[in-house]
């Protein structure tokens, strides 16, 4: 008797309900290292638990996951408790993580970190090493999978914004082992190819096993010597490389160093008609500004009559050189004055002037007096007047003045 099959969904089902009913799954702690870690939109968890031998797939929801958003990172060895079911729609085993217990980070992870301290302390990632991306390449060399979907996405978007740019592609493994020779041989002979313009180097996204060939030493240091400047573009967004501390830019997908590398034909073409619509518009404010003001000068009178220019000039400068006749004449009335006034002072000053008014001047041997108590009585002096001298002989010294209407009674 044949047994009658069951759906898929039927199995997966009936497996889950094993699954839940078991009372060590339901509530379980389980060791391993974090790999292939991502958050979903939904701030959901995805990530794998992994020792030497296997891998469990693990989700943690939003409501737990918050707590340890900025926490969490690939290459960490945790001890997760949940329970375990299956996702009935794959048939997948997974551990739904309901809390977290850090343990430290993988053996993976703490070599990268322990690497990209050293290089960072070489300078191989400083700013100033830093070569820049030419704005308009006309050749672009792409190391990465012939196979993957990083070269599809690279030609497609390259051809899409910058038809002209030629594309030349090296085909390496992006992963296993001897992937990071290749990579490195791909750069060497783009360096020895002079019409290379820049290097994109990179693959799509991966576990940090998967993407480990980029954190190759040997590799960093053939990146950084590079004449030609470097494009890194592994893995997501999220996923960092020694390969994207030490190249030129890093692009967070091989789709974004598409774009980055080129300019879109569109948006130039956008561009030149926006500049030439302005220059078009400027050009024709500009020339109607100059031929109104045209207008204006063409409209004033002077131009329409050029003899009356000459005429109100020479007005100007008959009023011009009355004004300054009259200022001379002004000016040269005010010094006659002063020079008369001056010789009125001079005259006024003159000792012979004074002489002439009545005065007199007294001398005793040559010098003039100035006081009675300068002779005694019986001294001779001359007394000088405006026609002549006087010689006297002092007879009487009376103090004070004299009055002469009483002495003459």
């Amino acid at each position: 008797m044949k047994l009658k099959p069951l759906s898929v969904t039927h199995v997966n089902s009936y497996i889950k309900k094993l699954i839940l009913n078991d009372p060590i799954l339901y509530n379980v702690r389980v060791k391993g290292e974090i790999s292939n870690f991502k958050v979903h939109s939904s701030k959901n968890m995805y990530f794998s638990l992994k020792d030497d031998n296997s891998k469990l797939r693990c989700i943690m929801f939003s409501e737990n996951a918050i707590e340890y958003e900025n926490t969490l990172k690939e290459g960490m060895n945790v001890v997760a408790n949940g329970y375990i079911s299956i996702y009935e729609r794959d048939g997948a085993v997974q551990l739904y993580v309901k809390s977290i217990e850090m343990e430290g980070m993988g053996q993976l992870y703490a070599d990268f970190l322990k690497l990209k301290d050293k290089l960072q302390s070489e300078g191989l990632f400083a700013e100033a090493k830093k070569k820049t991306i030419p704005q308009y390449p006309g050749s672009i060399g792409v190391i990465t999978s012939e196979t993957g979907a990083a070269v599809r996405d690279i030609i497609n978007i390259v051809k899409r914004r910058f038809p002209k740019v030629s594309i030349k592609i090296y085909p390496a493994l992006v992963q296993g082992e001897n992937s990071a020779k290749q990579l490195i041989k791909g750069i060497q002979l783009f360096n020895e190819i002079s019409n290379i313009d820049v290097i994109i180097i990179g693959r799509g996204g991966g576990s940090i096993e998967e993407l480990w060939s980029f954190n190759d030493e040997n590799l960093a240091r053939e990146i950084a010597k590079s004449k030609i400047p470097v494009i890194s573009a592994v893995g997501h967004e999220t996923d960092y490389t020694i390969s994207d501390f030490v190249s030129d830019l890093r692009a967070p997908t091989p789709s974004a160093a598409a774009e980055l590398c080129v300019p879109s034909l569109l948006d130039m073409e956008y561009r030149l008609e926006h500049i030439k619509n302005k220059m078009t518009k400027d050009i024709k404010a500009r020339l109607e500004k100059k031929g109104i003001a045209l207008e204006n000068i063409a409209g004033k009178r002077p131009l329409r009559s050029p003899e009356m220019i000459y005429d109100k000039k020479k007005v100007d400068l008959d009023y011009i050189l009355e004004k300054m006749g009259k200022k001379m004449s002004a000016n040269m009335d005010g010094r006659i004055r002063t020079i008369e006034m001056t010789g009125r002072n001079l005259f006024n000053l003159n000792p012979l002037s004074i002489l002439s008014r009545g005065y007199s001047v007294a001398q005793k041997e040559g010098k003039t007096l100035k006081s009675a108590d300068d002779v005694v009585e019986g001294q001779v002096i001359n007394v000088m007047l405006s026609d002549g001298t006087l010689e006297c002989s002092v007879d009487k010294i009376c103090k004070g003045m004299i009055d002469y209407e009483k002495d003459e009674l």
